[in-house]
């Protein structure tokens, strides 16, 4: 099994470092145990960068893991400070090294002025990375770094090296892939449950069900990390696009389908905080695609089914500046002829806020009201439209799934209302859920597209959606929707429209076939598919 060959590799590999570290050990400048252990710390990491003997070296690498993992966490938050600080080119041979490029530019004087800016810091890390769980331990400290780089800006330095560094070790040539069945060491299976960061794994029989006859679950991993997954990826298999994500959790009834034609991506954990900005995902999908249809050529579509973190904040952040001509006219009608405060058809009444109304009616199991819904539905399929197919900027405003995806090439291809009824897919984004779509042949033309001038891939009915006509307003209370729309209460004198289409035209079901009151069954913190 591929696990015990890594594995096994990896124990050959710690006992031929541990025993030079050993045959080493007399010849190394390794400092007194006498000493406090942050001082220890550094003398060792100075000895280390002067040390020149190979078996010396790998004496004092261990060393030093060894004193770093038994620093409390004060000691250790000194020690990364000092990593920082510390350990930075010599200013007078990189300034003579910059003046002699620019006096005479050429490739070899390129070449030392890269290599006199490299911070020996640099090299420090790379021969703390030659000790048995050397990569672990620089893992772990960048996962610390992480948490004070807010508070902490003079850190950044180290991050940057680690990242630096990472990027070389983790590519994609030493990564493996392998599929994660119910045979997997229970210790992996394990891993899975607490790293799952989209929907919870409640449990064990929750995962077997993940890992049924219909279901696929992948995974990369590291020489260096034995045992540690990377990042993992769920898969469905299914016929058709599949529009709601507690069908796919529930537990399975006896009357699963033999036959797919397509899989759906649920799923995409990244399990090594440490390994923050370390791209995997796209090689992973990628490479899961070409491992399915080698095994099920039937297969012809491959999807994800993935959240919208950032549309319900985007959204509420319109609303907070004003943005009530976000809504059309019969829209903003159907939503507040269902949010009459008592007292507010009196005479002076104020109108509320578009912000306060719309988070007032999506409260609760908002969703099974059958007026609730259907007031909601349009504006919000319509709004998740538009938030999704913004140009991407390159500043950032652009949803981070959407842009993972459509980075990688896929499409947007269908937006599901009610796709996640679970507490966390309510918060979000009301529920919507998205289908990106990865085809081979236009994988490559579509990345190209976003990436240079941030066109966002997009299939003719999510087009429909940003084209929808306006609701036809529902009926409220007598003089008081007209003066909430802006008019003056006077029934003779019909509300001015704020745009769209006019009132009284009915709304065009959206082109898709997502179900519209999906089950209630409740699931769901980190990156998602």
């Amino acid at each position: 099994m591929a696990t015990s060959i890594t594995m096994g590799a990896r124990t050959w590999l710690e006992r031929l470092w541990a025993g030079i570290a050993d045959r080493g050990r007399p010849y190394a400048d390794v400092p007194a145990i006498a000493r406090p252990p942050l001082v220890r710390a550094e003398l060792l990491a100075r000895a280390l960068l002067s040390e020149r003997g190979e078996a010396s070296g790998a004496a004092v690498a261990r060393e030093l893991l060894s004193v770093l993992h038994d620093l409390n966490a004060e000691d250790r938050a000194a020690f990364r400070a000092l990593l920082a600080s510390d350990f930075l080119p010599d200013e007078a041979t990189l300034r003579a090294a910059a003046q002699a490029y620019l006096d005479e530019p050429s490739a070899a004087r390129a070449m030392t002025l890269f290599e006199k800016a490299e911070p020996p810091r640099q090299e420090l890390l790379r021969r703390m990375n030659m000790a048995t769980g050397g990569t672990a331990a620089l893992v772990q400290l960048r996962q610390e770094l992480l948490g004070e780089l807010k508070k902490h800006p003079e850190l950044k330095p180290l991050d940057a090296d680690l990242q630096h560094l990472f990027a070389s070790w983790f590519n994609r040539g030493f990564l493996e892939l392998r599929r994660i069945d119910w045979d997997t060491p229970a210790a992996i299976l394990e891993k899975l449950i607490d790293y799952e960061a989209v929907h919870e794994i409640m449990g064990w029989q929750d995962l077997r069900r993940r890992l049924a006859p219909d279901r696929r679950c992948f995974a990369f991993f590291h020489r260096a990390l034995p045992g540690e997954p990377l990042i993992f990826v769920e898969v469905a298999l299914t016929q058709g696009l599949a529009g709601a994500i507690q069908p796919l959790l529930a537990p399975q009834d006896g009357s699963a389908r033999a036959e797919f034609d397509t899989a759906i991506f649920y799923s995409i954990s990244n399990c090594q905080e440490g390994l923050r900005g370390v791209s995997f995902g796209n090689f992973l999908i990628k490479q899961v695609v070409e491992e399915l249809k080698a095994e099920l050529p039937e297969v012809k579509r491959f999807s994800t089914l993935s959240p919208v973190p950032g549309f319900r904040r985007w959204l509420k952040r319109r609303l907070d500046r004003g943005g009530d001509d976000l809504f059309r006219a019969g829209e903003e009608a159907a939503i507040l002829a269902l949010h009459i405060p008592a007292g507010a058809a009196e005479e002076g009444a104020g109108a509320p806020a578009a912000a306060a109304v719309l988070d007032s009616l999506a409260t609760g199991e908002w969703w099974i009201d059958p007026l609730r819904e259907a007031a909601l539905r349009p504006p919000l399929l319509r709004l998740a439209a538009e938030y999704l197919t913004r140009p991407n900027t390159g500043m950032g405003n652009i949803d981070p799934v959407a842009r993972f995806h459509l980075g990688n090439g896929a499409r947007l291809e269908r937006i599901n209302w009610l796709g996640n009824t679970a507490a966390r897919g309510m918060t979000e984004s009301y529920g919507v859920m998205v289908n990106y779509l990865y085809d081979p042949d236009s994988i490559e033309a579509n990345h190209e597209a976003f990436t240079r001038s941030g066109t966002v891939a997009r299939s003719a009915p999510v087009d429909a959606l940003l084209a929808m006509p306006a609701v036809a307003a529902g009926k409220g209370r007598a003089n008081y929707l007209p003066r909430l729309l802006g008019g003056s209460g006077d029934p003779g004198k019909p509300a001015a429209a704020k745009g769209g289409a006019k009132p009284g035209r009915k709304t065009a079901e959206p082109t898709q076939d997502a179900p519209s009151a999906p089950a209630s069954e409740e699931a769901d913190s980190k990156p998602a598919a």
